[in-house]
Formats: C-alpha cells, sequence, structure tokens
C-alpha cells in the first residue's frame, strides 16, 4: 500500500506566519488615491503669537553672553540671529510692517553693527597689546637685573675697601699702644724725643686712615644712592607701561560688546511695541 503524500505547509505558515485578521490597513491606506489624501493646511501666526515669538527672541538675543575672548568671532552669527528673527516677523502676512518700523529697526542695525565693528578693531589690536607688554615686562627684568648687579658691585667694592682701611687701622692702633707702652716703661736706647716723633706720626697716620674710612663709606653710599636713583627712573616708567598695557587687555578680554547688544535688542522691542500700537490705534479707526 502506497504512503499517502504529504501536503506541504505554506512557507510562511512554516516559520510562525499567520495572515492578519481583516485587511491590511498599511496596504490600503499606501494604494488609497492621492486624491483622497488630504494636505494639512500650514499654520501661519496670528500677529500676536508672531510678535510675542518676536519680543521672547529679542530678549533672549539681548541677554545673551559669549563664551571667551575673542568675543568678535560671534558677532557675525548675534547678527545673523536678529536678522533672522526680525525677518520672520516682517514676511508674516499678517504683520504688514510699515516704513516706521522698517526705517527704525534699519537705524538700530546699522548703529550696533558700527558699535561692533569698533570692538572687533579693538579685539584685533590684543596681539599688538600682549605684545607690548611682553616687551616692557622683559625690559623691566633687565633693569632689576642690572641693578642688582651693580649694587652687588659696589657692595663688593666697599666689602674690599673698608676691609683694608679697618687693617691699617688696627695696624697703627697697636702701633700706638706699643709706643704708648714704652713711654710707660723703662726702655734703653729710645730717646723720649723719638719716642714722642713716633707717637705723633703714628696718630696722624691714624687719623688720615680714619678720615679715608669715613669718606670711603660716604663714597659708596653715594655710589649706591646714584645707583638706586637712577634705577628707580628706569623703573617707574616701564612699571606704569607694564599697568596700562595689562589694564588695556583685561578691558580686551571682558565682552564690552554685551551692553551693545542689550541696548540694540531692546530698542527693536520697542520698535515692535510701538508698531503693534499703530496698528491698535489703525484697527480702531472707523471706515
Amino acid at each position: 500500500m502506497r504512503d499517502q503524500p504529504q501536503t506541504k505547509s505554506p512557507r510562511a505558515t512554516r516559520r510562525g506566519y499567520k495572515p492578519p485578521y481583516g485587511r491590511d490597513k498599511n496596504r490600503d491606506r499606501k494604494h488609497r488615491p492621492a486624491a483622497d489624501v488630504k494636505p494639512e493646511a500650514k499654520h501661519v501666526a496670528s500677529l500676536k503669537e508672531i510678535s510675542d515669538k518676536t519680543l521672547k527672541e529679542l530678549g533672549v538675543l539681548g541677554i545673551q553672553k559669549f563664551g571667551s575672548s575673542p568675543f568678535s568671532e560671534h558677532f557675525d552669527r548675534w547678527l545673523a540671529n536678529i536678522d533672522e528673527v526680525l525677518s520672520e516677523f516682517e514676511l508674516n502676512p499678517n504683520v504688514n510692517a510699515d516704513e516706521e518700523f522698517v526705517k527704525e529697526r534699519s537705524q538700530i542695525l546699522s548703529a550696533v553693527k558700527v558699535e561692533l565693528e569698533e570692538r572687533q578693531r579693538k579685539e584685533d589690536s590684543i596681539d599688538n597689546a600682549a605684545k607690548n607688554l611682553s616687551t616692557n615686562k622683559n625690559l623691566l627684568e633687565r633693569i632689576n637685573a642690572e641693578y642688582a648687579v651693580k649694587m652687588r658691585e659696589i657692595k663688593t667694592q666697599k666689602n674690599r675697601e673698608i676691609k683694608r682701611l679697618n687693617s691699617n687701622i688696627d695696624r697703627l692702633k697697636e702701633e700706638l699702644e706699643h709706643i704708648i707702652r714704652i713711654k710707660t716703661g723703662i726702655f734703653r736706647g729710645v730717646s723720649k724725643k723719638e719716642r714722642e716723633e713716633k707717637e705723633q706720626a703714628i696718630s696722624q697716620e691714624l687719623d688720615a686712615r680714619e678720615m679715608e674710612l669715613e669718606l670711603a663709606m660716604l663714597k659708596f653710599s653715594e655710589a649706591q644712592g646714584k645707583v638706586r636713583e637712577d634705577y628707580v627712573g628706569r623703573k617707574e616708567p616701564v612699571v606704569e607701561m607694564v599697568r596700562d598695557w595689562q589694564k588695556k587687555i583685561e578691558v580686551l578680554e571682558t565682552d564690552g560688546s554685551r551692553e551693545d547688544r542689550w541696548f540694540a535688542c531692546e530698542a527693536l522691542m520697542d520698535a515692535v511695541n510701538a508698531f503693534l500700537e499703530r496698528r491698535a490705534l489703525q484697527s480702531r479707526k472707523p471706515v
């Protein structure tokens, strides 16, 4: 007896596929005629909606902070954002901006562009300011080093000269003490006249050496004073220059455009509000 041939299951069924009940909605939607699909109407913002949005965005741009110096790198992007906000406002069919508004916002934008250009020129000079600061700092270091070398040389000369003079003074004092001991003692072969003459000669030389020491001390003090005076005269102008360049760099590294940009956005917001007031007055006028 022949075995009955087995009926093969559909390929999809073997994989566990179960056809959905009912109609395939996606397939119906895909084959639906284009005439049956209604395009969604694009929403046009009302005058109030576009005005509120414009005022809000101008307020945000007015308080926007830029990250770090150079801040002028952000100016073009900020101006482009302003232009985009104003263009969206003016192109709205419910706005119909009048000539007064267009003229006012053009003047405001022109003014802030001039201010930002001036800020950019100042920022461009920061490299030159940093170079000048570095030059003056190097000059100040050189002046300090030269002063230290000169004062050290004077001190070395002073110590050497004072040591020599003190050594002579100590030797003369010893000789004078020796003569005094001879006078008070009994020594043969030395007459009284010789002792007195020698004592007088040593005393005179001792006085001369002590005077020389005083003059040497005065001379070195004057030399140090002159070097110090010359040092201060050279140092002070350079220190002032260093301070001035540091202040200029601090100013350049601060975003001075924030105030200019805030005033510009405030002025633009006032212009929008003034335009809305004119529109409101026109709408109340009898036809």
